[in-house]
């Protein structure tokens, strides 16, 4: 029994006396404890390291104390089990020294076994979760298809994605056949994780903004559609597209639990968008959180009321800054926290 279930709560839209609070990226490069360890082992090292990330993922826990646990990981281990080489270069961020370019590049990649290729990452759910002892729930999480098609046809991070957007317009069958591949793999493995003991599951279209409103749909979010329709009867599913506020009317039609919105959308326009029946998360500017701590409670509270506290999970509108200081991060967190006494 999860001691502290806000997160749940507000999840299955139960009246809460506050919203629930986690940071998006909250295991990670903001803290020093993990820098420490990013000194001592390269990326991937600690993705596959089931000590390391369990240690990780509990670190923030420990420290600005959230609401909810995110398994420390990342989206490229998808494309990596699917025979798709991914580097993470200094400086650079994802690198793929093979693009998918071509209709046989498509027939290269394999939907794999999960647990032969992503074992590691089960292994440290169970971790995590021992560390935990049940304080707090613990969310698994995925990569869209469209995401991870953009980083395996483009190579490299974009501003535009042009090379992964012209793939899809110009080879839309091998497009279509990629995206299927990954979607298929992306549901054994949040399974898995479902298995092995997460309690929810993300999935995170970071690169969904890209597209216009036709070919989000055609591209994306069929695609998402998909992984919810396999993972909702088994686990609460969250949504969160990153510049997507044009497909939120779609999106809050689906049975994903929540939405992600980000700081470009009003809390106004995001209710009003998903018909006030959803439960919303977000959407704190990232950068926002440099604002001095005395004016972030305010703040902080502006946005639960625009909200409103029900149907609600105070979180950031992307991931956090690498250079947000530890106190403001947590001051984010109390200013939540202590929304229903104030």
């Amino acid at each position: 029994m999860i001691k502290n279930d806000l997160f749940l709560r507000a999840l299955k839209g139960e009246t809460v006396s506050r919203p629930p609070v986690w940071m998006m990226r909250q295991a990670g490069r903001y803290l020093p404890e993990f820098m420490a360890l990013k000194e001592k082992y390269d990326f991937f090292t600690r993705c596959r390291t089931p000590e390391l990330a369990a240690e990780i993922t509990v670190q923030p826990i420990r420290i600005v104390k959230p609401d909810a646990a995110i398994l420390f990981s990342d989206i490229l281990v998808i494309p990596q089990a699917m025979n798709i080489d991914v580097e993470m270069k200094p400086g650079v961020g994802p690198w793929l020294p093979s693009p998918v370019r071509t209709a046989q590049d498509v027939e290269n990649v394999r939907v794999p076994e999960i647990m032969e290729t992503l074992g590691y990452v089960m292994d440290a759910i169970t971790l995590t979760k021992e560390m935990l002892e049940d304080e707090v729930p613990l969310i698994g999480f995925a990569g869209s298809p469209w995401t991870i098609l953009c980083y395996a046809v483009e190579g490299k991070g974009s501003k535009s994605f042009d090379q992964a957007k012209g793939f899809c317009f110009s080879n839309p069958e091998a497009a279509h056949k990629l995206l299927q591949k990954i979607t298929d793999t992306t549901i054994a493995y949040l399974k898995q994780k479902v298995a092995h003991g997460v309690n929810a599951v993300q999935i995170f279209d970071s690169w969904g903004g890209m597209l216009s409103p036709e070919d989000y749909r055609e591209f994306s979010w069929k695609y998402i559609d998909q992984i919810i329709e396999a993972l909702a009867p088994l686990t609460e599913v969250i949504v969160f597209g990153k510049g997507c506020w044009f497909a939120l009317p779609e999106m809050a039609k689906s049975k994903a639990s929540a939405l992600g919105v980000d700081w470009t959308c009003s809390p106004e326009k995001a209710r009003e968008f998903t018909g006030g029946k959803i439960t919303l998360q977000g959407n704190f500017d990232p950068s926002r959180l440099l604002t001095p701590v005395p004016q972030l409670k305010n703040m902080v509270w502006d946005m639960i009321d625009r909200f409103g506290k029900d149907r609600y999970m105070a979180n950031l509108g992307h991931g956090i800054l690498p250079n947000i200081p530890v106190d403001h991060a947590k001051a984010f967190i109390d200013a939540v926290k202590e929304y229903e006494n104030r």
